[in-house]
C-alpha cells in the first residue's frame, strides 16, 4: 500500500511468454495498472493477479523526511502476539485484498513473525498504531521487504513516503546485495511508482490466476 503516489510514465517494453509476461533485457520502468491479461479471461469468481519484483542494489543514500506530525514514533514489535499481528494485517491490508497471511494457521504465521530473521516495525501516531512494515533477513545477503502499509485512516498525511524510505534506510544497514519487495494489482494502483520514485527497478512480472479473495476475506472460509 502507499499514500500520495505521484504520477509516471506510460507502460513500456513489455511482452507475453505464455500467462507469464516478462520485462525486455534492459528496461526498468512500469507504468502503473499496467495489467497483462492472457488469451482467456478468468472465470467467475476468478482473477489474474499481475505481481511485479523490484529490486534496489545500492542505498540511495536519503534520509526519510518525517512528516510534521506530533509524537510520531516506530517500534519494533519483538515476538508480537498473534492477534495484534493479524490485526495489523487485516486493517492495513483490508483495502487491497492482502490475503495470502489471512489464510494460514497460528502456527503456519508464527513460524514467520517469531523467526529472529524477519523484523516488525509498527509506526504509532500519538500512541496509536498507524501502520507497518516487515523486514524479511532469511534470505541474507538479500533483505526483502515483505509488507508495507498504513492503516487506512492515516492515508494522505504523508506517512507513506516516509515509512518507506525510513524502510530501506532500515534494511541498508545490514548491507545486503540487494534490497527487494514485490507488488501486485490489487494493491495501490500507483504503488509501482511509489517504489520506482523511491529508487526500486522492476526486474520481472509474472500473472497468477486465483479466487478473488473477496470471496473469502470476510467469510472465514480460506
Amino acid at each position: 500500500m502507499t499514500d500520495e503516489p505521484p504520477e509516471n510514465s506510460k507502460p513500456e517494453n513489455l511482452h507475453f511468454i505464455g500467462k507469464v509476461r516478462q520485462l525486455k533485457p534492459g528496461n526498468d520502468k512500469l507504468g502503473d495498472g499496467d495489467v497483462g491479461n492472457g488469451a482467456d479471461s478468468p472465470p467467475d469468481g476468478m482473477i489474474d493477479v499481475t505481481r511485479t519484483f523490484l529490486e534496489m542494489t545500492r542505498s540511495p543514500g536519503r534520509a526519510p523526511r518525517a512528516p510534521r506530525i506530533d509524537q510520531l514514533s516506530l517500534m519494533r514489535a519483538r515476538n508480537p502476539t498473534i492477534s495484534f499481528y493479524r490485526y495489523l494485517y487485516n486493517t492495513v491490508g483490508e483495502p487491497w485484498y492482502w490475503y495470502e497471511r489471512r489464510q494460514m494457521s497460528d502456527e503456519a504465521l508464527s513460524s514467520i513473525i517469531h523467526d529472529p530473521r524477519v523484523a516488525v516495525y509498527v509506526l504509532y501516531v500519538s500512541g496509536v498504531p498507524a501502520g507497518y512494515v516487515e523486514l524479511n533477513y532469511r534470505d541474507e545477503p538479500e533483505v526483502e521487504i515483505a509488507y508495507f502499509g498504513l492503516v487506512p485512516d492515516f492515508i494522505g498525511q504523508g506517512l507513506g513516503p516516509y515509512l518507506l524510505d525510513w524502510a530501506i534506510e532500515k534494511a541498508w544497514t545490514s548491507n545486503p546485495t540487494r534490497l527487494k519487495l514485490h507488488t501486485c494489482t490489487l494493491d495501490h494502483p500507483k504503488a509501482i511508482s511509489v517504489y520506482q520514485r523511491a529508487g526500486f527497478r522492476p526486474y520481472d512480472q509474472e500473472i497468477e490466476r486465483i479466487v478473488h479473495p473477496r470471496n473469502s476475506m470476510h467469510t472465514g472460509d480460506v
